[in-house]
């Protein structure tokens, strides 16, 4: 499909640029079918799911992958993190801006006298950055700074504000995985989440590492043109065996964001999977209008991005046409869009 039909008008005050309160976002309620709509908050939403059903979380945890250093002329040079590359951590798949302040050879200073070499640009931008110690969980923890998403703007190398750290983490997070927040989960309390158990809605993890190929822009003009590059996942076996039970007594299954969504509808097509025990795979699944859902029957989601692979998975959940037009019903209404923006429901 061109990519062109994914596009939208969004004005700048609608991109959200502070966290308010979890759980008092608003919600718009989207039937799947008609593309009828509501207007709700979000902490109604125990009573807009049914007892019964399955809820399916991401609970991976958001790494601190944005460091900032110097170079030897003492100019600010970024390096997001993105996975690391040996067993000791100290050799990391990364990217920087600006590239040109690294390119291979590159050394590069950064807090606690930590200091790193460039030793290789790919072809695609990225680097493989070397550094002279293990970059840990408590190091990073100490000196690395949220990865906010660029259309949040905050000053770069700016300490990191706490009110950050804490909204762009979900209350269920685990491990510290992902380069994003899957956000989506971020509107949640745990008031909320005991209300939904209280109605009887099950709910249940799994592990999706969310890299920055997810939210990659689309560059080219055609959808089957776009790849996305692989993602690890992880769904335990309680999960498993919760989500069977689900289908079989033709209960629904409510994904929690696209990234739920993509790991459910890939592991469902994954012809060699054991039928019980933990499952682990790397999807590179690319969901666009035209797919068929196998899992998923309900979609809580946030507002994406003009002509983004989100919104291409929203779309083909509920439908190009009916998409656009909540957009743009959520535009003229007043509603708040991306990371911490308001959110959707699908069902």
């Amino acid at each position: 499909m061109r990519v062109d039909l994914f596009d939208y008008d969004l004005p700048a005050e609608r991109i959200a640029q502070e966290a308010r309160p979890r759980g008092t976002s608003r919600l718009m309620v989207l039937e799947r079918r008609s593309g009828a709509m509501e207007h709700r908050r979000f902490e109604e939403i125990p009573e807009l799911l049914r007892a019964g059903d399955l809820l399916v979380r991401n609970d991976v945890a958001v790494r601190p992958a944005r460091l900032y250093g110097r170079d030897t002329q003492g100019r600010l040079v970024e390096i997001f993190l993105l996975s690391a590359e040996d067993a000791g951590s100290r050799l990391w798949s990364a990217l920087a801006k600006p590239g040109r302040r690294a390119k291979a050879g590159a050394g590069i200073a950064f807090d606690e006298g930590l200091t790193g070499e460039i030793v290789e640009v790919r072809d695609d931008g990225g680097r493989s950055v070397r550094f002279d110690r293990p970059l840990d969980a408590a190091l990073l923890g100490r000196i690395g700074h949220t990865p906010l998403p660029p259309y949040i703007r905050r000053e770069a190398g700016a300490p990191d504000r706490p009110e950050d750290r804490a909204a762009y983490q979900t209350v269920f997070a685990r491990e510290p995985l992902a380069v994003a927040a899957p956000t989506a989960g971020l509107h949640f309390t745990e008031p909320i989440l005991g209300a939904l158990r209280e109605r009887g809605v099950e709910i249940v993890d799994l592990t999706l590492a969310v890299g920055a190929g997810t939210f990659k822009p689309v560059t080219v003009d055609d959808t089957d043109v776009h790849t996305l590059p692989p993602e690890e996942v992880w769904i335990p076996s309680n999960a498993r065996a919760a989500l069977a039970r689900a289908k079989s007594e033709g209960r629904r299954v409510a994904a929690v964001g696209t990234t739920v969504a993509r790991s459910l509808e890939a592991a469902a097509r994954l012809v060699d999977a054991p039928p019980d025990g933990d499952l682990r795979f790397a999807t590179d699944l690319f969901i666009t209008p035209g797919f068929e859902f196998q899992t998923v029957d309900a979609l809580l989601t946030n507002f994406h991005l003009p002509r983004s692979t989100l919104v291409m998975l929203v779309s083909a959940f509920a439908g190009r046409e009916r998409v656009l037009r909540a957009y743009t019903e959520a535009v003229a209404r007043g509603y708040l869009f991306y990371s911490f923006g308001d959110a959707m429901l699908i069902a």
